[in-house]
């Protein structure tokens, strides 16, 4: 198939490329390349896609509404994985216009360009922080999430719906799967395992917010694409069972599906902390704070639908996870490590 990546230069985007160009599908990957984190990092993922014969790189803004219209004009997409977003909770609470660009406006061309291309299948990414102020877990997908505490997460929340009434209006199958907590080789330097990795490597203390009592449903990269890619294939479909007067959130009469993607195995972070100092064989500084602004205490995926439905397995645990990111990382900075110091 020809396949739209949205994203592709970013953490989750590279991976899933990957695995569709190991298959003999042909990726034309879209990205902004901007500056919210080292660009330097975005290229080297593009520069591991683009050996690849079968990968193509557009370099585009997804608020740039002539842009996106041509590049529909230009490819006739069989599927799209939309990937692509301003991603943070935290950066939120400093540049909000970048949420409404990216996620809003940005989304909204690209179901757009599905629409009048006749794309076959959209599957996008939604989030786990949808679920906001709720805290009856594990968290699931067929109760209502409508209490989102930061924008990022109202505007992902959003997304959902604007994909539901494309779905509904035009018939075009969309599929949202909102992420938990990806982590891995290639990951994004803002997450928390890249920043702990590189405080612990240079001898910084390493922030741990709510005092370390978070849990997180902590997901492995491989995983994460694996998911996504059999989520492509299997083609959102109406719910002939859909009832108006009792309306399941993840379903519809319109051809539209709502999952988690996650490792449905909650640690604490203090565990995740402990697995990276014993990878280092060295001790974390910790300098523990109260939670931040938006962010929640726990979260907890509920998995089933689509282990039944489209044949997911999420197979990495911590322990095997961090220790393959941490070999990247080291790998990936030329740091030799001395263990025994």
């Amino acid at each position: 198939m020809n396949i739209l990546v949205t994203g592709a230069a970013g953490f989750i985007g590279m991976h899933v490329a990957q695995r569709l160009l190991g298959r003999g599908d042909r990726v034309v990957g879209l990205d902004n390349l901007n500056e919210y984190y080292d660009v330097n990092l975005k290229l080297s993922r593009l520069a591991l896609l683009e050996k690849d014969p079968g990968f193509s790189f557009v370099r585009l803004d997804l608020a740039d509404r002539a842009g996106m219209e041509r590049l529909f004009r230009e490819h006739r997409f069989d599927r799209v994985v939309h990937l692509a977003a301003q991603a943070g909770v935290r950066y939120s609470l400093i540049n909000p216009h970048a949420y409404i660009d990216s996620n809003l406006v940005g989304t909204f061309h690209l179901l757009e360009g599905c629409r009048t291309s006749g794309v076959g299948h959209v599957v996008y990414a939604s989030t786990s922080s949808v679920y906001g102020a709720n805290t009856n877990m594990p968290f699931t997908p067929h109760k209502p999430a409508d209490h989102p505490i930061s924008l990022y997460a109202a505007t992902k929340k959003a997304n959902e719906m604007m994909a539901h009434s494309y779905s509904m209006l035009h018939r075009l199958p969309t599929t949202g799967l909102r992420f938990f907590t990806v982590y891995g080789p290639y990951g994004r330097p803002d997450m928390a395992l890249f920043q702990f990795t590189r405080n612990i490597l240079e001898g910084k203390p390493i922030d741990v917010f709510n005092y370390g009592q978070h849990r997180r449903d902590f997901t492995y990269i491989d995983d994460i694409a694996a998911g996504v890619v059999s989520a492509l294939d299997r083609v959102a479909g109406p719910d002939p069972a859909w009832d108006s007067a009792n309306p399941d959130p993840a379903r519809s009469s319109a051809p539209y599906r709502l999952y988690n993607i996650g490792n449905s195995r909650p640690v604490e972070l203090m565990r995740y902390i402990e697995v990276l100092e014993n990878h280092l064989g060295r001790k974390a500084e910790k300098n523990l704070l109260p939670m931040q602004a938006g962010d929640v205490p726990d979260t907890f995926a509920d998995v089933e639908d689509l282990v039944a439905e489209v044949g997911y397995r999420p197979a990495t645990p911590v322990e095997v996870g961090v220790v393959r990111f941490v070999d990247w990382y080291l790998d990936y900075h030329g740091i030799r490590l001395d263990r025994g110091t």
